[in-house]
């Protein structure tokens, strides 16, 4: 495991951004040069145990990141944790587990075999964040995931790694309100996210959020390369609590429009 919150993020923000090409231009485009603040990474795994949301979280808590929140996706048959520092500079982490007994038996059997294939010690390694897949899946077995799960056949092409990062709108010198990122994100040909609206939550919920769509990159599956979405990039406002102190945790309604910037058919 990383002993350093700063060089697990940098490897995780590398991987991330070879998978992403568009993110540095979001960067440039909306940073102007100048740093952009992380709100928060997100991961995806499945609840089984070898691999599951504690495996991955072991790693933050080791770095002094606490638990402060749980979330329910029914829909998405989903469950998640969000973890944040002591130090607020620090993004927070948002993991995500899909629960695979939900799911038809030819699409477990798929998940499992892919577990299978971790090896043991894999999931204590420093690089596990961001270590990708650890198994071969077949493009019909890719397309079996994708008919139930968008968020599994996610995973199966992807991997470890992180699925996206988060601006900090609050952070940002130039723009104070959502709506004027995306109209810049848009004007500059970036396709947003437009399902529950461009705009998810807003002040009523303290959190508003929009994102791009996923990038779509190549593939190589056992059997044939595919383009497929690959990660995204998110934007989050936060608004003050009646005490004065900026909301840190995270809407579900929100966040299950978020998972779909990934999707497929969009």
């Amino acid at each position: 495991m990383h002993n350093n919150v700063e060089t697990l993020f940098a490897s995780l923000w590398q991987d991330y951004v070879a998978m992403t090409p568009s993110a540095q231009k979001v960067h440039q485009l909306l940073g102007d040069g100048d740093e952009l603040i992380n709100d928060h990474v997100a991961f995806r795994t499945f609840n089984i145990e070898k691999v599951n949301l504690d495996k991955l979280a072991a790693h933050f808590l080791a770095l002094g990141y606490e638990e402060k929140g749980q979330y329910d996706f029914e829909q998405k048959k989903l469950k998640a944790r969000h973890f944040e520092h002591a130090d607020e500079t620090k993004p927070k982490v948002f993991i995500s587990e899909l629960l695979v007994e939900a799911f038809s038996a030819p699409v477990q059997a798929i998940i499992h075999k892919m577990v299978d294939a971790v090896p043991a010690d894999a999931v204590n390694k420093e690089d596990f964040l961001y270590s990708g897949t650890h198994w071969k899946v077949s493009s019909s077995d890719y397309q079996t995931l994708l008919n139930e799960s968008e968020y599994a056949a996610w995973v199966s092409a992807w991997g470890f790694r992180a699925n996206h990062f988060t601006v900090s709108l609050n952070h940002l010198k130039q723009y104070s309100q959502l709506a004027e990122v995306n109209n810049k994100l848009k004007e500059a040909g970036f396709e947003l996210n437009t399902s529950g609206g461009e705009i998810k939550g807003g002040p009523e919920v303290h959190l508003a959020q929009s994102s791009t769509m996923a990038d779509k990159m190549e593939v190589q599956f056992s059997d044939a390369k595919l383009t497929i979405p690959s990660c995204f990039y998110e934007f989050a406002q936060r608004f003050p609590l009646p005490d004065g102190r900026l909301y840190t945790g995270f809407v579900a309604a929100s966040a299950d429009k978020i998972f779909e910037s990934t999707n497929v058919g969009m």
